[in-house]
């Protein structure tokens, strides 16, 4: 069985590397996102409104 004690400062290390990472892909999927909407409009357009409608469609 583990220590939780021994891992403790080591989970808290990954947990915000994890975070980190987390952040970075986050930023980096916005930005390939808004890239794919500058080079494809009429595309990127479409998206939009069939992201519209499913939300519209969504219920709770």
């Amino acid at each position: 069985m583990r220590n939780p004690e021994e891992e403790s400062p080591e989970q808290v290390e990954t947990d915000a590397e994890r975070r980190r990472r987390r952040a970075q892909f986050l930023r980096e999927l916005t930005e390939a996102r808004e890239l794919r909407d500058r080079v494809q409009p009429r595309r990127a357009k479409a998206a939009r409104l069939r992201h519209a409608m499913r939300m519209r469609t969504f219920r709770w």
